[in-house]
C-alpha cells in the first residue's frame, strides 16, 4: 500500500500509547481514522489532536470484547469515511502471578481480549478487503510471544504467541487476495500497560528482556513504514532478530540461558 494519503484506518486501542502514535502516525500520512478505545476520553484526546494537527478523524467507544461491538465500530467507521482500508488490532491486557496462581479466569479474560479481539476484527473487516482486493491489517504482538524472557505472565505471553502463529497463517490467505498483514511485535515501550495488569498473588518484580524501552512514536512510524512496504514481521527491536536465529540455533541451550538470566535476577 504505497500511498497511504485519503485511506481510512480502525485502530483499536488508539486511545493511548503504541495506538495513538499509530494513530497520528497514520494521519500525519493522509490518512483518516477511527480512533476504537474502552476509553472514550482518551478516544476523543486523540480525536482532537489529530484534528488539530489538520487531519481527520472520529472516535469510537468499544470493547473489543464484544462482537456487537466490533460490529458497531465497522458501521461507525463506513458512516463515517465510506471504507476501511486498515485495521490495526492493538488491545493488549495483562495477568501477572506465579503460573500456579492465575486463575482460569484470568486465562479466559486475556483469551478473550488479546486472542479473540482479532478473531472478531478478522470475521468483521477482512470480507470487504477481500472483496475490494484491497487493504492491510496490522496484529499487535509482543516480543513475548517470539520467546520465553519472564514465567509470571504466562496468558499474555500465550495469547501474544497465537497472535503470531494467527497472523501468519492469515497472510497466506489475504496476500493472494491483496491484503496485506502486518504483526507487530514490540519490545519495551513506554506506555500505559501497567494500568492494564491485574495481579494475581505477588510474584515478585516483572522479568523483561534485555532490551531498552522506546517511545511510542518511534513505534508508531515503524506501523506506518510496514503498512507501506507491506512488511509481515515487524520487530521494534533489531536486536530480536539475533536473539530468535540463536534460539533456532540452539533451542535447549538458549533455554538454559534464560533460566540463568532469570535466576540471577531473582537471587
Amino acid at each position: 500500500m504505497d500511498d497511504l494519503d485519503g485511506k481510512v484506518a480502525v485502530v483499536t486501542g488508539g486511545g493511548s500509547g503504541i495506538g495513538r502514535a499509530s494513530s497520528l502516525a497514520l494521519a500525519q500520512a493522509g490518512v483518516a481514522v477511527v480512533i476504537a478505545d474502552l476509553d472514550g476520553d482518551r478516544t476523543e484526546t486523540v480525536v482532537a489532536e489529530i484534528v488539530a494537527a489538520g487531519g481527520r478523524a472520529i472516535g469510537f467507544r468499544c470493547d473489543v470484547a464484544s462482537d456487537d461491538q466490533v460490529i458497531a465500530l465497522r458501521e461507525a467507521a463506513l458512516g463515517g469515511f465510506g471504507q476501511v482500508d486498515i485495521v490495526m488490532n492493538n488491545v493488549g491486557i495483562l495477568a501477572v502471578g506465579y503460573p500456579e496462581q492465575i486463575p482460569m479466569d484470568g486465562w479466559r479474560r486475556l483469551v478473550e481480549v488479546n486472542l479473540l479481539s482479532v478473531a472478531r476484527s478478522i470475521t468483521t473487516f477482512l470480507p470487504d478487503m477481500v472483496a475490494r482486493r484491497s487493504g492491510h491489517i496490522v496484529n499487535t504482538s509482543s516480543t513475548a510471544g517470539l520467546y520465553a524472557y519472564s514465567y509470571e505472565r504466562l496468558p499474555y505471553s500465550a495469547t501474544k504467541g497465537a497472535v503470531i502463529a494467527l497472523s501468519e497463517a492469515l497472510a497466506l490467505y489475504c496476500r493472494p487476495r491483496g491484503v496485506g498483514v502486518t504483526c507487530l511485535c514490540p519490545g519495551p515501550v513506554i506506555t500505559n500497560i501497567g494500568d492494564q495488569i491485574e495481579w494475581f498473588g505477588d510474584p515478585g518484580p516483572l522479568h523483561g528482556p534485555d532490551l531498552p524501552p522506546l517511545q511510542p512514536e518511534a513505534v508508531g512510524a515503524q506501523v506506518v513504514e510496514a503498512i507501506r512496504t507491506d512488511r509481515f514481521l515487524l520487530l521494534t527491536h533489531a536486536e530480536v532478530q539475533e536473539v530468535l536465529i540463536a534460539r533456532a540455533q540452539d533451542p535447549e541451550g538458549f533455554l538454559r540461558q534464560q533460566i540463568q538470566r532469570i535466576s540471577d535476577q531473582d537471587a
